[in-house]
């Protein structure tokens, strides 16, 4: 099972039923108005179709609370090899780059087994909740909303790559302008200092034990990187300075045939986006870049990027 350290808040049955559903809920919410074909392509091997999230965060439900229990036979055996990911210790599971090929089950069958596996599980609350099974399901619902966000980056990816440059959700108005913050830096923490998720609340593995850290002096940027700042890294030729980037930067620049940010257009004035394409915004963060990227323009500009622990040393404490 992933590691995690446990959600030390108590839940009452309602309150996870209900946190519960409305996760669920949004990622059904995020496939409303796309068809079968939109949910079954998968544009690269990094990629995964908007399918196989649903049914594998399903799937991840199912082996890792319903399947707990020693007498429990699964809804759909076999599924457990195409929709594992990852979790080595479950068992084998289906090459991740060949999840576009995994035409059956269908769509609808994978909606069919999300709500089989959403009443089992909200009986489960019902019928056996303590604060080890609060703690799995928080687990999930956290791992799903994980997802959620990959099924934006995703479909956004595979949306791209489609000449006719589909629109998942039509703009219901214009997004505000970004505004001027002129560019400053601010004196980051030095010394010793704690980093890591604290004691109380959910953190993943990743994120804990919390630790000290030595931080040399430095300073921060009080604001992102903007698309204008960015924009004059490309135009001053940032791409194809090979003395700007890391040496796995520089390599993977040739093989790919990076020359801009991912989604702007050639001219540099507009970015596909899941609101169909849109003029770049040049106040905004820049976006969908690499780190390699990032690095580069780092460099360019005379800086170079925060550490992890200098970031989360000023984010955390300010």
């Amino acid at each position: 099972m992933p590691t995690h350290r446990p959600a030390i808040a108590s839940h009452t049955t309602s309150s996870l039923i209900a946190r519960y559903q409305r996760v669920r809920a949004q990622s059904m919410h995020l496939v409303a108005g796309l068809q079968a074909e939109d949910c079954q392509v998968q544009s690269m091997p990094d990629a995964s179709p908007l399918k196989w999230h649903l049914a594998h965060t399903s799937w991840f439900f199912e082996e890792f609370v319903l399947g707990a229990r020693a007498d429990y036979t699964p809804l759909q055996p076999g599924w457990s090899f195409l929709f594992n990911s990852y979790y080595q210790a479950v068992g084998p599971m289906h090459a991740r780059a060949s999840r576009g090929l995994l035409t059956r089950p269908t769509l609808a069958d994978v909606f069919a087994y999300r709500a089989a596996v959403d009443e089992r599980i909200v009986h489960a609350i019902e019928r056996e909740l303590d604060e080890q099974l609060a703690d799995v399901i928080e687990l999930g619902v956290q791992h799903e909303q994980q997802h959620q966000e990959l099924m934006l980056t995703d479909i956004l990816h595979a949306f791209s790559v489609n000449p006719w440059e589909p629109v998942f959700r039509a703009r219901v108005q214009s997004l505000s302008r970004a505004a001027e913050v002129p560019l400053a830096f601010v004196p980051g923490y030095e010394g010793i200092v704690e980093i890591g998720a604290p004691e109380d609340g959910f953190a993943f593995d990743s994120e804990h034990p919390r630790h000290l850290s030595l931080l040399h002096p430095h300073a921060i940027a009080n604001r992102p990187v903007n698309n204008q700042e960015f924009r004059e890294f490309v135009r001053a030729g940032g791409y194809s300075d090979a003395s700007l980037w890391l040496s796995e930067g520089w390599s993977t620049v040739q093989r790919e045939g990076w020359q801009r940010p991912m989604y702007w257009s050639d001219d540099l004035e507009t970015a596909f986006t899941l609101g169909g394409r849109i003029p770049i915004d040049p106040l905004a963060p820049v976006c969908h870049v690499s780190f390699f990227e990032a690095d580069a323009y780092a460099r360019w500009a005379g800086k170079r990027l925060p550490t992890e622990m200098e970031w989360e040393a000023l984010a955390v404490q300010s």
